[in-house]
């Protein structure tokens, strides 16, 4: 987590559109006194703060000032982005370096957008779109319970950061810092469901949102949910949305085949 003040609004030097990985597929670099705020169209590898997250379409990130990124595309990337000196009053929200935007990605968006449209830069209605768009990142991770036991709260945000890659429980013990009996017994405790029960919930739930909310074809998301195997792609599916993933698409989007 990090600490973002958000009680005034930031300073938004910047937001625009961003086009990568056409020429190289790796940029490195920083910004030393802008934070960085992206909302991903594509999918790729992230170094920050000594940590690399997978970011898929739908995913938003936050930069602090003067770190270091890396970003290791696989193809034409393109994302929203805003610069912005957060004022540091007030109490500060905490927030994840990366997060999964789900259902509120098409908002995010939306205020995105039109922050990139409002002219000129620094304009009163860039900074409100901006600072409308950081409160509702803000609001995507509930408060942390006190009664929760940090070792959970590790395994689930590395969860929720790699879910496109493969995850196994002694791995997710071994980053909690507890036994692999240990971390099964609490995740059972406080979400009702095996470690590896809920990666899969967690999948589904991301391969639902993209697929009723974007144009990705099936593969595509498939991959990005780390399950690339299409066969046990549709079956998870199936198992767990009651549908193929054709049916669900064309269920919810009123559509014809999907892509």
């Amino acid at each position: 987590m990090i600490e973002l003040h958000l009680a005034q609004p930031p300073e938004v030097v910047n937001a625009g559109s961003g086009i990568h990985g056409t020429r190289v597929l790796r940029d490195v670099f920083r910004l030393p006194d802008l934070w960085q705020l992206h909302l991903y169209n594509y999918s790729a590898e992230l170094t920050l703060l000594g940590e690399t997250f997978s970011v898929a379409p739908g995913y938003v990130s936050l930069t602090p000032a003067g770190t270091q990124v890396r970003f290791d595309y696989r193809g034409r990337s393109e994302h929203l982005y805003a610069h912005f000196r957060p004022v540091p009053v007030g109490e500060p929200s905490y927030v994840p370096v990366v997060q999964d935007a789900g259902e509120a990605a098409p908002l995010l968006s939306g205020l995105l957008r039109s922050a990139v449209e409002s002219s000129p830069s620094g304009s009163s209605r860039m900074t409100a779109e901006v600072w409308t768009a950081l409160w509702r990142i803000t609001e995507l991770t509930p408060a942390p319970v006190e009664s929760g036991h940090p070792a959970v709260a590790a395994a689930i945000a590395h969860i929720e950061a790699n879910l496109a890659q493969p995850l196994t429980v002694p791995e997710l013990a071994r980053l909690a810092g507890v036994s692999h009996n240990h971390l099964t017994r609490l995740v059972q405790a406080e979400t009702g469901s095996t470690v590896i029960a809920y990666v899969r919930r967690r999948r589904m739930m991301r391969a639902r949102h993209l697929l009723v909310s974007s144009t990705l074809s099936i593969p595509a998301i498939a991959a990005s949910v780390g399950i690339p195997d299409l066969q046990a792609f549709n079956k998870t599916c199936r198992r767990e949305l009651g549908a193929s993933p054709r049916a669900v698409r064309n269920a919810v989007a009123g559509a014809g085949p999907g892509v």
